[in-house]
């Protein structure tokens, strides 16, 4: 006997939906057979007018645990991807500490194992001198990818990143240069590993926000101090170096038209490179800060309607393969107290990332299957754990996502399962909702609701790829 049927649904791939039957044993899928080839089991559920889907995967969250733990742990960020339909996320590696090492990997994982509601990788850290020769270990524990925090200064003692640096505190790394950077990508390329970066010239930057009218507090003021051409000039650079190292390098929430495009050529010259993009970027502009307002502040920034448009030309034409959420929460005294060019960046998105997604299926711009590539299919392939996730195929983990593309509500702040409730799609009409998370067989969320708190997600690796 099975443990779990799953029947009368509609199963999506990533090319075709068809109507099916899952059967779940020992937290793996066991077969997918017809709908009227009826086998027993111990829990049935009725997938009846819904789609299901390969669990879904946010390859970009931070949780803040450890760290700033008021803003968000790892529990709460768990249970507020569960609810929003999501089986496994990546978290990322700007907590107190970084994982910089294999001692850090292996106490993140003993500190977030027992919080987990779902599945989690870890990314790995760069920082450049300070821990080059670790990547090797970090390669072997597991991380899911390298990332590096590209135009940040570092912490001496605690490996913070910062932004704002100043050029005399002696307590502060200054961001790296481009030989340095050079150096990680060809430690990374050894690996065989994704080297993403969060891309923003920093030197730009600071010498348009020197420029920057101190009294001028308006978002468009603010876009200008850091314009699109901040962030493509990172990516330009970061291709160049990446193709002399041999490196597979990623762009990290792309924001810019400009920088689209010049991935777009590095791919059609025969480049690995690959880029993300998030929500924020496409379904928001500049023109929405009025009435959105400090919610959607987020680096790199939200920009113009023809960087929107030329993202959705990305997803459409497969120059960007994956959608995620950068989950990354703040307090609403900190968002809202102060200058808008000094509050912190980052919102919410792990619980509304797979609903405004699903939103657009009924828009007629996304079919359910590129919601599959999006989010399960190409995410799996591209950190290679598609061995285990990403897909309904007999012997992967049971990881399911069940969706009602009727189904419509409101997105709204105070029903967030996060601790932080800051939300630029607050009030925002959503028809396609994920109705059932399923984790290794296990219901967590029905209906929107967690059913089942218990901490059951494990620690998920990449299948060894090494060159």
């Amino acid at each position: 006997m099975y443990d779990v049927r799953i029947e009368n649904g509609l199963i999506v791939t990533g090319n075709e939906t068809f109507p099916g039957t899952i059967y779940i044993s020992d937290k793996k899928i066991a077969a997918v057979t017809s709908p009227d080839d009826v086998r027993e089991a111990g829990e049935v559920i009725d997938a009846t007018g819904h789609h299901v889907l390969p669990g879904l995967i946010d390859t970009h969250v931070h949780s803040r645990d450890p760290g700033p733990t008021h803003k968000e742990d790892f529990f709460t960020s768990t249970q507020a991807a569960a609810a929003g339909g999501i089986t496994t996320l990546f978290e990322m590696p700007n907590t107190t500490p970084p994982v910089k090492d294999a001692p850090t990997f292996d106490a993140q994982v003993e500190n977030l194992t027992g919080k987990a509601l779902i599945n989690f990788g870890l990314w790995g850290i760069c920082l450049g001198p300070l821990n080059r020769e670790q990547i090797p270990d970090m390669h072997e524990k597991g991380v899911i990818g390298f990332k590096y925090f590209w135009g940040y200064g570092i912490h001496q003692e605690t490996y913070q990143l910062l932004y704002n640096v100043d050029d005399a505190d002696e307590s502060i790394i200054q961001p790296f240069d481009d030989g340095e950077v050079y150096q990680m990508m060809k430690e990374t390329a050894k690996t065989g590993q994704v080297f993403a970066v969060h891309a923003e010239n920093h030197e730009l930057i600071r010498q348009l926000s020197e420029e920057k009218d101190p009294e001028d507090e308006s978002y468009d003021a603010l876009l200008r101090s850091r314009p699109a051409v901040a962030e493509t000039l990172t990516v330009d650079t970061g291709i160049t170096l990446a193709k002399e190292s041999g490196v597979h390098f990623h762009v990290l929430h792309v924001s810019a038209k400009e920088s689209v495009e010049s991935v777009r050529r590095a791919q059609a010259n025969g480049q690995h490179v690959t880029v993300e993009t998030c929500p924020h970027y496409l379904f928001l502009t500049n023109e929405d800060y009025e009435s959105v307002g400090r919610d959607m502040k987020i680096f790199p920034l939200v920009k113009e309607k023809k960087d929107q448009d030329a993202i959705w030309a990305g997803i459409q034409d497969g120059t960007i393969t994956v959608v995620c959420s950068d989950h990354a929460p703040h307090t609403a005294e900190e968002k809202y107290a102060g200058k808008l060019s000094e509050i912190p960046a980052g919102m919410c998105g792990v619980e509304t990332l797979a609903p405004l997604m699903l939103n657009e299926v009924n828009t007629g711009r996304l079919t359910i299957n590129q919601i599959v590539q999006l989010l399960s299919e190409n995410p799996a392939r591209l950190y290679g754990i598609s061995h285990q996730k990403g897909t309904l195929q007999p012997g992967t983990d049971a990881d399911v996502t069940i969706v009602d593309l009727k189904k419509t509500n409101t997105i709204r702040k105070e029903h967030l399962h996060s601790k932080s409730k800051i939300s630029a799609y607050d009030g925002r009409e959503i028809t396609g909702w994920p109705v059932r998370t399923i984790i290794g067989g296990k219901t967590v969320m029905a209906d929107g609701e967690i059913v089942d708190s218990t901490p059951a997600g494990t620690l998920v690796t990449p299948r060894r790829n090494a060159k």
